[in-house]
């Protein structure tokens, strides 16, 4: 019974790429288990016909498939109800991600089928690719262009007991690719130049070592809480910096980023890449009531900005003690280090109040080591407000009146009851008075009203009445309390009032700010939505975005505020107060991050038109001086022939001669007529011919010209968007190119595969190749890489072919061929995947079509 309830243990294998060797793994382990006397069955293993991994599985227990039929196919899937009718005590289930044929009563994914083995107590041993967990589908289509269609919730894979990283070289991986250890030889070219390229894998080793280590450091910190483990384990220096909203902040990022050691923050080596060194984390501790003074919202969305340019994090927790919730947020997060700013409160200041933040928190800090940082504003006083932002000039006249007047009223009306009144009732009457002068002028006016109305007691109300008794201890013990008390509660009363107050302003400002964020989300122009926002917001008659600040702005009605690097944001129509600036700032920067996002737009739509009209243009001039000579020096040596009176020729010869000419002829004649169209193109006259052509139609004559050629896989590439006689002169060039490259006896390749949303043509030479660093000069003009004999042109063909192909939407770039030569890569853009006005727009100066 107690094994029925057990719930199986579940073991992933976590793969960076296809073929790292999970399965090969995964079997290995299941053999060993086996061998150690554990019953062990294979529930589903996919070897993708690899010899070694399939030589795994000799001596297992395999459990036949299920055979299932969708669509009028079948399809093999694990049999579920057949393993666990076997109840093994582990089972081998390969691909977690894998999404089931639809149909027949079966859970619509695997790692569902998995739940159900490990809940009826069943260990299993599975595996995963980095690229099918959840959280990474994005990012992994971003990186490889390709979708990836079956994904495994992240927190599933994490639930698992133990999870274990396949790890390789992206080198060791392509070498095992190139020996067909991985994918049958058909496919290795393809799967080179594409989802297995150098970058592309670095990229995925280093998501699966990122994730691996989150979830270690996860498991560290449950092992931490469940275990009570309040001290610091130095596995790697975290360091935390306390951001105050201060100006002091950006010394304080600075500082703690090189503690930290992080390569963002020291200078650039020459001698390698750096290693990353710690952790920085960046707090804000906001109190729970949100009324924190001297908080610039703007400095610390500046310095949150800063943090994560030097490859930190920023964290903000809310607590009243800010001395306590920094302490327990650096433990919670396992921090070596603290690093605060020196206190900005002068020696004065820090006699009254007593110890602050920074002396609190080295006395409960304990193992985690405490920097205290000095910097500019360090003993300088706080940045407080002053108490004209929280009176009015009216109030701070008419509060000391009225700490005089309403004592002497209350006295002239209390002396006409002397009889019916007595002396407890007098004193609380004068007290009430004082805390109603608080409420009008503060703790000095209410200190005011205090003496006045101690004096007035004394003088009026204590026996002997009409003198003062100032020589009756008893007496000035109750003048004393009295005043003590009266100017304590004015306090806290007046303390009351301006929390309140900047209660209501931090209400307010939220709301504004959250108006703000609502703005930015929907509005379409973001800037004309910034600045209408802030008019409105503000109040103000106008507000706009300028080079350079105003001259006059005090006294004028003009408030202007930096919003980022070269513009300034103006408001006219009323002068601003300043909590109003502080929102005003707030609003500012995100002015300025949507002005920074509009330029690089800009920049980029200005920049494109150029470079395209240059592809053209260069094509343009480079076809006139390579594609041209070749047919006219045929035809002319024809025609000089075919003149010449010192040799008879026959009537087969002249034949001959007259056919060379023709084709000559007519190939130059339709080298012009595409010369011509690419300049009508280039001036905006004529439009690009782009349709849907298949490579079959263009490849015989591109290829027409170059013996035994080997062309593989065309039929299947469905049809792409391209001017076919461009394509077909890119190809020849290409294929002409290669075939000068490559050894005798050896064929040039010429190959398709449909991937990622594009069509990739590659010519392959099996010639000496060429170094990484000099491929670029490949596409240079009068460039010749590997001779020095310019007779067989003037090294234009490369040149001309990477301009056509970029003027017709694609892309030309050199690799390396497996086994030796270079491989040239053309991507073009699929017909059926293409805006189908991209064919008739016709192309402009500036635009590419």
């Amino acid at each position: 019974m107690n094994d029925v309830l057990r719930r199986g243990r579940l073991k992933v294998y976590l793969g960076a790429a296809p073929g790292v060797g999970k399965t090969y793994r995964m079997l290995d382990e299941a053999r060993r288990r086996a061998a150690r006397g554990a019953d062990v069955v294979v529930g589903f293993a996919e070897c993708h016909g690899r010899p070694r991994t399939e030589a795994m599985l000799d001596g297992l227990e395999v459990v036949a498939r299920a055979q299932c039929a969708y669509r009028g196919g079948y399809f093999e899937e694990m049999d579920l109800p057949a393993v666990l009718a076997r109840r093994p005590e582990v089972a081998v289930v390969d691909e977690f991600a894998h999404s089931n044929v639809p149909g027949g009563g079966r859970n619509d994914k695997r790692w569902q089928d998995i739940d159900v083995l490990l809940a009826a107590g069943i260990d299993v041993v599975t595996a995963v690719n980095v690229q099918h967990l959840a959280s990474l589908k994005d990012v992994v289509e971003k990186i490889t262009g390709v979708p990836q269609h079956e994904t495994v919730p992240d927190v599933v894979v994490r639930r698992a007991q133990q999870i274990e990283l396949i790890d390789m070289p992206p080198e060791g991986l392509r070498r095992r690719m190139a020996h067909g250890n991985i994918y049958p030889p058909e496919k290795i070219d393809a799967a080179l130049a594409n989802y297995f390229r150098p970058g592309n894998l670095t990229a995925l080793r280093q998501l699966a070592l990122l994730w691996v280590a989150d979830r270690v450091d996860e498991a560290l910190h449950t092992y931490r809480a469940e275990h009570a483990i309040g001290g610091v384990w130095e596995t790697r220096e975290r360091v935390v910096v306390a951001l105050t909203g201060g100006p002091e902040g950006d010394t304080l990022i600075r500082r703690a980023a090189r503690i930290a050691d992080l390569p963002h923050s020291r200078p650039r080596s020459t001698g390698g890449t750096p290693i990353a060194g710690g952790d920085l984390l960046a707090v804000h501790v906001a109190r729970s009531d949100g009324l924190a003074a001297g908080v610039s919202h703007a400095s610390l969305a500046r310095q949150r900005r800063l943090v994560e340019d030097l490859g930190g994090s920023y964290h903000s927790v809310v607590g009243d003690g800010v001395a306590t919730a920094l302490v327990e947020f650096a433990r919670t997060e396992n921090a070596t280090q603290l690093v605060l700013g020196t206190s900005r409160r002068g020696r004065l200041e820090r006699f009254l109040t007593g110890p602050g933040t920074g002396e609190t928190v080295t006395e409960l800090s304990g193992d985690i080591d405490v920097h205290r940082v000095t910097h500019e504003r360090a003993g300088r006083g706080t940045l407080l407000p002053s108490r004209r932002r929280t009176l009015s000039t009216a109030r701070l006249i008419a509060g000391p009146v009225t700490g005089l007047v309403l004592p002497v009223l209350l006295t002239v009306c209390l002396a006409q009851v002397r009889d019916t009144v007595n002396l407890t009732s007098e004193a609380l009457l004068f007290l009430l008075a004082v805390v109603g002068v608080a409420c009008i002028g503060g703790v000095t006016s209410a200190v005011i009203a205090a003496v006045t109305a101690s004096l007035l007691l004394n003088y009026w109300f204590i026996p002997p009445i009409g003198q003062f008794t100032l020589d009756d201890p008893n007496a000035l013990l109750a003048l004393g309390v009295f005043t003590v008390v009266a100017a304590t509660v004015a306090a806290v009363v007046d303390r009351s009032l301006r929390l309140s107050r900047r209660s209501a302003r931090a209400t307010a400002e939220a709301e504004t700010m959250s108006s703000l964020a609502g703005s930015i989300v929907r509005g379409g122009q973001t800037i004309p939505a910034l600045l209408e926002r802030t008019k409105e917001t503000f109040g103000t008659d106008s507000a706009e975005l300028v080079d350079q600040p105003p001259d006059h702005e005090v006294g004028s009605g003009v408030t202007t505020v930096p919003a980022g690097p070269g513009a300034f944001l103006v408001l006219r129509g009323r002068t601003l107060s300043s909590s109003e600036r502080r929102v005003l700032a707030a609003f500012a920067a995100h002015v300025g991050s949507a002005v920074e996002r509009a330029q690089l737009a800009e920049a980029a739509a200005e920049i494109e038109p150029v470079k395209a009209a240059d592809r053209l243009r260069t094509a343009l001039l480079r076809a006139v001086g390579h594609d041209l000579r070749t047919p006219l020096a045929a035809g002319w040596a024809a025609v000089t022939s075919l003149r010449g009176r010192d040799v008879e020729f026959s009537d087969e010869d002249r034949d001959e001669l007259l056919a060379t000419a023709d084709e000559s002829m007519a190939k130059l004649n339709r080298l012009l007529e595409n010369l011509l169209d690419l300049s009508r193109l280039e001036a905006g006259v004529l439009p690009l011919n782009l349709r849907a052509t298949s490579l079959e139609e263009v490849l015989p004559m591109a290829l027409a010209d170059v013996p035994d050629v080997d062309l593989r896989d065309v039929e299947s590439i469905p049809p792409v968007l391209v001017d076919p006689p461009l394509l077909e002169r890119v190809i020849a060039n290409l294929a002409g190119n290669a075939a000068r490259h490559t050894p005798a006896g050896r064929r040039v390749m010429v190959t398709a595969s449909a991937l990622g949303g594009r069509v990739e043509l590659r010519v392959v030479d099996r010639g000496p190749g060429l170094p990484t660093a000099g491929r670029e000069r490949l596409f240079e003009p009068f460039q010749r890489l590997g001779d020095t004999d310019n007779s067989t042109g003037l090294g234009l063909g490369l040149a001309l072919a990477r301009g056509l192909t970029e003027a017709m939407n694609g892309t030309l770039t050199p690799e390396d061929t497996p086994g030796g030569g270079l491989t040239m890569v053309v991507s073009l853009p699929p017909a059926e995947w293409a805006d189908p006005s991209a064919s008739t727009a016709a192309a402009t100066p500036g635009r590419t079509p």
